[in-house]
């Protein structure tokens, strides 16, 4: 469910269907060099201006102490700001086992971005908790203190590598070089079940506890170790999961809850990709069959069009020729039907990406793939390295597969019904963990919270934000018009943030900043939209 994305689930889809193939050759050209300007500046962002970060120019003085854990400053990566974010950073020691604290201990990853406004800190600061499941929180550092901005001037913000990811002993499938292993890229669902059970097999960690339950005790241990009375916790996809299972386990601990693409506690990760992707879509449609100009420039339904392209496709993939946006080296590779569904799917989280869908597609359905392959490139080097997929196998063989049934609307989608397969396949080869017998039960709590929603977000979809409402009646849900996965960095978004989180009064923000975010119409030419 990435921060990366963050994109989170997508980026997993992305991977188990393999869109991220081997490329061998191209053809650089005004559409591809303009879409790479559109993913520099709105990739994760969704709207947020990737500007230096001005917490990012005076490093902290020496090491220092939040309770009896001691930090050292350090400099934390950041290629969205272009900037290096100054923080404190340690590692702490868990136990790998909860029930065995004698056994194998693994270290967590933890940065400290002390806040700005040169004082003393807040006594209850924020948890960030990442998305994916796989994505490390300390990795992402220049998002959060870009959407964070507003808290920062009062509250540290604590980041937290969850186990598993990142440099909190990752789950990562390694060779004896000790790099990354990926995924074969014709991976069917016995070679994924293959692939791994021999990653699991040659790791030096017992994957059945990398699951949300043993994360949301790491982040129970490392609070008391802090000294933290309470805590706020920002979840961000799947990190909305980890949020609602620790407030449920430790109410009096949570000051408060922000929400960003809605996961409810029951919900099959999953098992309604084909569906949500399906809504979004057709949101996509309606909103251009309403301005005169995409009206007239897209006849053709979006849905239509990549269905018949996945058929073209799927009996004949085709070789292309390329120019790579990102080294201008001409290239040749092959387009096949999981390239076209998966970088559809992964345009569809971010408007600004999205708007480029219905041109690209009207020319590759015309015959035209050169603009498509350079995109699908350029994404599938954007989302690589941004997941670890040990890590995510955990939690969704732990806490979803063994709920999954199959539903037989998925076989008129457009990504239709072989995509939950693949998505549950490396289960089978893969130690799993139990979740708990509560585990699916909806979060009933009176902390004050704020519910974040895209209305065309083709993963979390705002009923799921109302599903999980529901049960908060301190609680306030946000959909914003017209945007897709992932909201908090949007627009006036990060300054409601920080006024909920000082206040905790959800009922009293002001909406009316809101208003001007909306609907990114669609590029009618690779130049842009008309105005």
């Amino acid at each position: 469910m990435t921060l990366v994305t963050f994109s989170a689930w997508a980026s997993s889809v992305i991977l188990t269907k393999q869109v991220a193939i081997k490329q061998r050759g191209s053809m650089r050209t005004i559409p591809t060099l303009r879409a790479a300007s559109v993913l520099a500046a709105f990739l994760w962002l969704s709207g947020c201006s990737p500007l230096a970060d001005p917490a990012a120019a005076t490093p902290d003085p020496g090491g220092r102490r939040l309770g009896s854990i001691a930090f050292e400053p350090c400099s934390l990566a950041s290629p969205l700001t272009g900037n290096a974010i100054e923080a404190q950073c340690t590692t702490f020691e868990v136990a790998e086992n909860p029930a065995a604290p004698e056994g194998r201990r693994i270290a967590l990853n933890i940065a400290w971005l002390p806040n700005t406004g040169n004082s003393a800190a807040m006594p209850d600061p924020v948890f960030l908790l990442a998305g994916g499941p796989g994505q490390a929180a300390t990795e992402h550092a220049g998002f959060v203190s870009l959407a964070l901005a507003d808290v920062r001037k009062q509250r540290d913000v604590i980041l937290i590598d969850q186990r598993g990811t990142g440099k909190s002993h990752p789950l990562a499938c390694m060779d004896d070089a000790d790099k990354a292993q990926a995924l074969p890229h014709d991976a069917d669902a016995r070679t994924l079940a293959d692939f791994a059970g021999k990653c699991a097999a040659a790791l030096d960690a017992d994957p059945r506890f990398y699951t949300t339950s043993e994360a949301v005790g790491d982040l129970e241990t490392v609070r008391t170790a802090m000294g933290a009375e309470k805590i706020n916790l920002v979840g961000i996809s799947y990190g909305t999961r980890v949020a609602q299972q620790y407030a449920a386990r430790h109410p009096q601990h949570t000051r408060s809850l922000v929400l960003d693409g809605v996961a409810p506690n029951d919900l099959v990760v999953g098992a309604e990709f084909a569906r949500t992707f399906e809504r979004s879509l057709a949101l996509q449609v309606a909103q251009c069959q309403k301005l005169p100009s995409c009206k007239a420039r897209f006849p053709s339904d979006l849905r239509t069009q990549l269905r018949t392209l996945k058929t073209r496709l799927a009996a004949a993939p085709v070789e292309v020729d390329y120019r790579d946006p990102a080294t201008g080296e001409f290239k040749r590779d092959t387009l096949t039907a999981d390239t076209v569904l998966g970088i559809s799917r992964m345009f569809s989280y971010m408007p600004q990406m999205a708007a480029l869908l219905p041109v690209v597609m009207d020319e590759a359905d015309a015959g035209r793939y050169g603009p498509l392959m350079a995109l699908a490139q350029m994404m599938s080097g954007s989302v690589a390295g941004q997941m670890t997929q040990g890590m995510q196998w955990s939690v969704i063989c732990a806490e979803d597969a063994p709920r999954y049934r199959a539903d037989p609307a998925d076989e008129a989608t457009v990504l239709g019904d072989d995509m939950a397969e693949l998505f549950y396949a490396a289960c089978k080869g893969w130690p799993a963990g139990v979740a708990p017998e509560a585990f699916t039960a909806p979060l009933r709590s009176d902390v004050p919270a704020l519910l974040l929603s895209g209305e065309i977000d083709p993963v979390t979809p705002p009923e799921y934000g109302e599903r999980v409402l529901a049960g908060l009646p301190n609680g306030r849900h946000i959909v914003l018009s017209g945007q897709a996965h992932n909201v908090i960095g949007t627009g006036c978004m990060p300054k409601l943030v920080g006024q909920f989180i000082e206040t905790t009064d959800p009922d009293a923000l002001d909406l009316e900043c809101t208003t001007t975010i909306g609907y990114v119409p669609p590029f009618t030419t690779f130049n842009g939209w008309e105005p």
